[in-house]
């Protein structure tokens, strides 16, 4: 097994993992530390090391909210250590390989977590590497810097760095992403096979890494779980680029919260002191999740030139096959109206020409206590996208899932907004929830899938005793195939849902104005 190997910088030793064939290397230094003169800075180069460096514990998370405090769905499924490390000094990468040699070849996974881009990090269970690893596959999972330390933006910041003004947590996942490309071969990696996949703001992270035309060979492959998200009923979206004037203004304003008139203040200020302030900051604006006061990605004309979504729609990203799809109930979207006249008043104001065909579908009649006609627009964001793709030059194979099954728990929770990661990593195992034999199943087919597409850019293939999956095609004009992931397994199925048609064509009109 490789348990010693040597980096760009220097020599590390990883540890057995629970699996002895596996190796886990964790805390493995990228970049130099994000600190001081190096905060809101672009990454700058590792410094090298002396003797054999023990990678044996995940590196510190970003600096964030404290995790594991209160009792939301989040801190009972994953989130559930407050005493977790947490520093400014971050950019530190996991890598699970079961490579015997350097010259395996064999196919990498590079991991972006998701969280808002306000929380999350490389240590949460969910992802432990170590099962997609058993299949022939190195893991690599990526640290970056997160809202305030990620993704502030201020004019000072532009002038004295114009070529790196903004978007510091996407440059992290990048430089993250070229470090594999030169190291993962000494781990047995292929480095000319490398698929990107996140989800949520990881997912995120993997459209803004696609936009980015410099990252043309640095991929071959890309997975986004739950991110294309945009509302076919033309709702703002929270997580949407900001242009950098508008995270300057929201820069300038932060920075006279902290208490600084300059941005060499500002670099002097204790980490935890900018964390705190910021979430005071951002609690100050009061909104959903207070995100206009909170640091996103920004359109930088650097690293960032458009909405990523929207150069995914018009073929201005890097072009490899991609694997996208959604958990059934989250993020519903609804048409807001006090009651039914006021309802048909909005649609008419969505639709225009298409009012009253929206209007004669049964699902339009449908009311839930958030609003009129609920839908899910990250499938709808997502199949728009796929369909967009075919139009445009060297187009790609686009694979559509959507994961479906009956969750247990006395919550009741339905297929909420990441609980897919369980399935996806094979790591039920270490969830608490009451998931029995049928479950464990589905988790293996879902992992299955995943790890034949990481391989070769196609989900399909045999199972464990050999007898060959459903087949899962591409999603296309002529045949709108999908793959749900339910309760008793995987179904390939053909969508028949034609108020879907419509809402499609509402959510690519506003990506091709």
């Amino acid at each position: 097994m490789l348990r010693v190997v040597e980096t760009e910088n220097g020599f590390v030793q990883g540890l057995p993992a629970a699996d002895p064939r596996v190796t886990s290397f964790k805390g493995i230094p990228f970049a130099a530390p994000p600190i001081g003169e190096n905060r809101w800075r672009a990454p700058q180069p590792c410094e090298n090391w002396e003797g054999i460096r023990l990678a044996y514990e995940f590196a510190p998370i970003s600096m964030q909210d404290t995790p594991g405090i209160g009792d939301d769905i989040y801190c009972r499924e994953w989130h559930v250590d407050p005493e977790i490390p947490m520093d400014e000094d971050c950019l530190y990468l996991n890598v699970w390989t079961n490579a015997k040699t350097v010259d395996a070849n064999l196919p990498v996974l590079v991991w972006f977590f998701g969280g808002a881009f306000q929380w999350g990090y490389t240590a949460e269970m969910e992802f432990d590497g170590e099962r997609i690893a058993r299949r022939d596959i190195v893991v690599v999972q990526v640290n970056y810097r997160l809202g305030a330390f990620g993704f502030l933006s201020h004019p000072e910041i532009t002038s004295a760095q114009s070529d790196a003004p903004a978007n510091f947590g996407h440059l992290d996942q990048q430089a993250g992403l070229r470090w594999v490309k030169r190291n993962i071969k000494a781990f047995g990696g292929n480095p000319d096979n490398i698929t990107i996949a996140g989800q949520s703001a990881g997912g995120g992270s993997v459209l803004a890494q696609l936009a980015c035309l410099d990252n043309d060979g640095d991929f071959q492959k890309a997975v986004i779980f739950s991110a294309m998200i945009n509302s076919p009923y033309k709702m703002p979206s929270l997580i949407a680029p900001k242009t950098l004037a508008e995270n300057e203004r929201v820069g300038k304003e932060f920075f006279e919260f902290l208490g600084v008139n300059s941005l060499e203040e500002a670099r002097k200020l204790d980490a935890f002191y900018i964390r705190d302030k910021y979430g005071e900051f951002a609690a100050s604006k009061g909104n959903f999740l207070a995100m206009d006061g909170r640091f996103l990605s920004c359109i930088d004309d650097k690293f960032m030139k458009m909405n990523p979504m929207k150069a995914f729609f018009t073929g201005d990203r890097v072009k490899v096959p991609v694997m996208s799809g959604n958990t059934a109930d989250e993020f519903l979207d609804v048409i807001f109206a006090k009651d039914d006249v006021e309802y048909e008043e909005k649609v008419k104001e969505i639709f225009g020409d298409y009012a009253e065909e929206f209007m004669k579908y049964p699902e339009a009649k449908v009311k839930i206590p958030m609003g009129y006609a609920p839908i899910n627009g990250i499938e709808l964001t997502t199949k728009a996208a796929f369909l967009a793709e075919e139009n445009n030059d060297n187009k790609q194979d686009c694979y559509y899932y959507r994961f479906n099954p009956h969750i247990p728990g006395e919550d009741n929770p339905g297929t909420f907004h990441s609980v897919d990661l369980w399935f996806f990593f094979e790591t039920l195992a270490k969830c608490t929830r009451p998931y029995t034999g049928k479950y464990y199943d589905l988790a293996r087919q879902m992992c299955n899938y995943f790890s034949n597409f990481i391989k070769n850019g196609n989900p399909n293939g045999a199972d464990i005793d050999g007898t060959m999956m459903p087949e899962w095609k591409p999603y296309t004009k002529n045949s709108k195939n999908e793959m749900e992931f339910t309760t008793d397994g995987a179904v390939a199925k053909v969508e028949d849902y034609k108020l879907k048609e419509l809402l499609i064509k509402n959510i690519t009109e506003e990506f091709l104005q």
